[in-house]
């Protein structure tokens, strides 16, 4: 495809990280910096259209960007010859409606996660997109993140040996609203609006467990309203009547054994508000979004349990920061750079719809585990 520009349609841009994160952070600062280069050492622009359902909000953030282009009609955009890509970062509800017409438009797709609220809704857009041919993705930031390259290069390198497990610390305290203002969105909070801590962060661990150490065979999960009266953007009390905490133990290919606690209700004592712990017979490391510290074999103490006499050794000070190497810059700016790439130039991109449903599907059988108090199978591919 001889291009000059790539034409995208973000749909959600109104919304906290289809603003942030993709339209400011990713794609404006790919155009500032003079677009995406290709294999062949040539430069594509980016050509923005932004689309919503608030027009107010959208000729805003046109006029504060200077984008030339935004409409609140999808149908309109989509039927643009000059549109390359429809990226999808509205409320999860609304996402397959609009990616099914995208894809009878012929437009390559781009998604946040989760791509669906259900399997079968996930399974009948792969079948769409493959049937129409056209290329897709769903937005897997983590694994860019700065942590988590340092992460996949120890294991790499061999620093591990014998990785045996995984533990993980997610979340934050989110005000309840009453007496000061929530920083999460309400619809959050109530299942019948697609939300839950479940289903907003395991397809996350999904990625992130697969990516790294291998496939999820089995997941046993507790999820649980903790707080179950909020109050919302208008000041009004409502019931949550989604998850807002859950805890759970997976078990990965090879054996090893991850055990991923994600909750809005917990007060941050880490480095970052999501840490992992990865513990090899050859060496362990902690990392978080951007950091990343190790304690190999020949360095790791030899502590002794007694309770009864106070231990002076400073356990922390064992532990090494693994250096900056190499600059690494913003995970959903990679990601953008790399699907456009596999979308004009053919280039490489594993995190497909096929992908996103795996992370589905593992919200759905934790979801399942929690409710029947028992272990759950997750089946291969």
């Amino acid at each position: 495809m001889a291009h000059n520009e790539v034409g995208i349609i973000v749909n959600g841009v109104t919304g906290r990280m289809g603003y942030r994160q993709h339209l400011v952070r990713s794609l404006l600062a790919i155009q500032a910096d003079g677009g995406v280069e290709l294999s062949d050492g040539r430069r594509v622009g980016i050509r923005p259209v932004l689309v919503g359902r608030n027009a107010e909000k959208l000729a805003e953030i046109a006029k504060r960007h200077e984008i030339a282009e935004w409409t609140t009609d999808l149908d309109a955009a989509l039927a643009d010859p000059r549109i390359d890509i429809y990226f999808d970062s509205q409320l999860t509800s609304a996402r397959v409606p609009a990616v099914k017409k995208a894809i009878a438009a012929g437009k390559n797709i781009y998604a946040e996660k989760p791509i669906a609220e259900t399997s079968e809704e996930a399974r009948d857009l792969i079948a769409l997109a493959e049937e129409a041919g056209v290329k897709n993705g769903v937005v897997h930031d983590k694994l860019y993140l700065p942590g988590l390259r340092k992460l996949r290069r120890l294991i790499d390198s061999g620093f591990f040996g014998r990785i045996l497990s995984v533990r993980g610390e997610f979340g934050y305290w989110v005000f309840e609203g009453d007496w000061i203002p929530s920083q999460r969105p309400s619809w959050n909070y109530r299942s019948e609006d697609g939300g839950g801590i479940v289903s907003d962060m395991f397809p996350h661990w999904n990625y992130v467990l697969e990516g790294l150490f291998g496939q999820v065979r089995s997941v046993y999960a507790q999820a649980v309203t903790h707080i179950d009266e909020r109050v919302d953007e208008q000041g009004k009390p409502y019931t949550a009547t989604a998850d807002d905490a859950a805890y759970a133990v997976f078990e990965l290919e090879g054996g090893v054994i991850a055990q991923l606690n994600s909750s809005w209700d917990v007060r941050v004592h880490r480095n970052e508000l999501v840490e992992f712990q990865v513990d090899g017979t050859l060496g362990s490391a902690v990392v978080g979004l951007f950091g990343a510290e190790i304690q190999p074999r020949t360095a790791t103490p030899r502590p002794t349990w007694n309770p009864d006499v106070k231990d002076d050794h400073d356990y922390l000070a064992d532990w090494h920061q693994v250096p900056e190497t190499t600059p690494m810059g913003n995970g959903f700016r990679a990601q953008w750079e790399d699907f456009i790439r596999h979308v004009l130039d053919d280039g490489p991109h594993p995190y497909d719809f096929r992908s996103g449903a795996r992370g589905v599907r593992l919200a759905e059988l934790a979801l399942r585990s929690s409710a029947g108090g028992k272990r759950i199978e997750v089946p291969a591919e």
